[in-house]
């Protein structure tokens, strides 16, 4: 089946047809929901001024000398300003769109009326070609966040979060200890993507699958590794590193050449037990706080255990005062990824209810698109997905039945991890779990942020080729 049509591009936005193709509707019934649910009316001179202010807009990044990426982005960095918050803070954000296409920008683990989402299919509004729109929510909960565009890419590689559209969103405890001696921010992403047929690449790839993603470049922040300042510490102190993978749809796995992680929280979550690790993973979407102990002086590298993804740019040196010489890298010991090592093992709350869902592909064929499936169906056939009564706790049992990962994401709620393949743990609380190929994983989520709530794979790849469903309250 050539599923090519069926992929929304955003240069076809001028004609309002990739909207219809996602299964969402601009109209008066869903603009009298977002006007009412917490999203301000469309800026006007009458308004009062905002707490933070973000402009939309194209730029030239050089990521280092030689190496200039036109993309687009928040007030002309990547990644975006910083919006530092108090837990709790009634805040008003206006978003200025200085580009050619309707955009949205989505506040990624926040606790927040639907309308004020920043998803489309929640019935948040897009901010229009030269218009401000305002977004006004109490910043809740504590923990490191994220914004970014969740607009539809569909085939065009320029767009949402294949850009460098997002930035941290840290919203701070209303007691917060600050028990470290420095801060630093790294967003990993992989940059210049390009479609292509794995099958003509290397031997493996079946030939019925669709065109996958590749990238030439990537870097944490703004620059490649080799390129712009260090991170520059002091023997002895404790660092504290926010680690956001901003990535469209890669995995990082990073380490500290010659240094250990201590995992204090998953997703702006602290974690109930936190383990030293000598390597980090992240799916695309998830953020780690880690403390490192800086005891080991000398000059040395942070990022991808991958040669390759190095090469391509993802790393920064770390440079300890009074030290010299090249940057040095030593590779961690062998290690796999395991959420439950951060939990508990008591026993769960059971569950009001269970919902099973099995993820599938739909292979496009060489030169096309993939199609993913939820229960055999694709966006919008799975709007709703399920319906929630407020109040009630969900266990949601997801099969990965293919051999992509898949970095699921449930908006507007944070889930208890409750089992991983066959280990079962308690306490580990996230907004974004990634499903490694052929795996599974069990969730657990209070009904308790009433709206419609999108759940989605978040490889942009793969929300635009229909992995995406709406959970709805009664």
């Amino acid at each position: 089946m050539d599923t090519r049509s069926s992929i929304p591009s955003r240069r076809d936005a001028s004609s309002g047809s990739w909207i219809d193709r996602r299964g969402f509707l601009i109209g008066a019934g869903a603009a009298g929901i977002a006007l009412g649910g917490g999203l301000g009316r469309a800026y006007t001179q009458a308004a009062s001024a905002p707490d933070h202010a973000l402009r939309i807009a194209p730029l030239r990044l050089e990521l280092a000398p030689g190496k200039v990426i036109d993309t687009f982005g928040y007030n002309s960095s990547v990644p975006g300003p910083l919006l530092r918050l108090r837990e709790g803070q009634q805040v008003n954000i206006d978003v200025t769109n200085d580009t050619d296409v309707e955009d949205i920008v989505h506040w990624h683990g926040l606790y927040l009326p639907a309308a004020a989402d920043g998803a489309m299919e929640e019935g948040s509004p897009m901010v229009e070609r030269g218009g401000t729109r305002r977004y006004s929510f109490a910043a809740k909960p504590a923990g490191t966040r994220w914004y970014h565009s969740h607009d539809v890419a569909g085939t065009d590689l320029r767009r949402s979060l294949y850009s460098g559209m997002y930035g941290f969103l840290i919203i701070e405890p209303a007691n917060d200890p600050g028990r470290y001696d420095q801060e630093v921010l790294l967003a990993a992403h992989h940059w210049e993507p390009r479609w292509v047929s794995m099958q003509d690449l290397r031997k493996g790839p079946p030939p019925d699958n669709g065109l996958e993603v590749l990238y030439a470049s990537a870097s944490f922040n703004d620059r490649m590794l080799g390129h712009g300042e260090p991170i520059r510490v002091r023997q002895g102190q404790r660092v504290l590193f926010r680690l956001l993978n901003a990535s469209p749809t890669e995995n990082v796995t990073m380490a500290l050449a010659g240094h250990r992680f201590t995992v204090i929280a998953l997703d702006g979550n602290p974690v109930p037990s936190r383990r030293s690790v000598d390597t980090l993973f992240l799916a695309p979407a998830e953020r780690a706080d880690v403390i490192v102990d800086m005891n080991r002086p000398g000059i040395w590298i942070l990022g991808a255990v991958k040669d390759d993804d190095r090469k391509m740019g993802l790393g920064v040196v770390v440079e300890y005062a009074g030290q010299s010489g090249a940057p040095q890298w030593e590779a961690p010991p062998a290690f796999t990824w395991d959420y439950t090592i951060f939990g508990d093992e008591r026993p769960v709350v059971a569950p009001d209810e269970r919902l099973e869902f099995v993820f599938e592909k739909i292979p496009g064929g060489r030169g096309g698109y993939n199609r993913w499936a939820l229960n055999g169906s694709s966006w919008p056939a799975t709007n709703p997905l399920f319906t929630t009564e407020r109040g009630k706790r969900y266990r949601v049992v997801m099969a990965n039945k293919s051999g992509d990962n898949h970095p699921v994401h449930l908006h507007r709620h944070s889930f208890e991890v409750t089992k991983v393949g066959d280990k079962a743990t308690a306490g580990v609380m996230k907004d974004t779990i990634n499903m490694t190929r052929f795996s599974s994983v069990e969730i657990d989520f209070t009904a308790d942020d009433p709206g419609p709530s999108l759940l989605h794979c978040h490889h942009q790849d793969h929300q635009d080729e229909g992995f995406m469903g709406l959970v709805t309250y009664l």
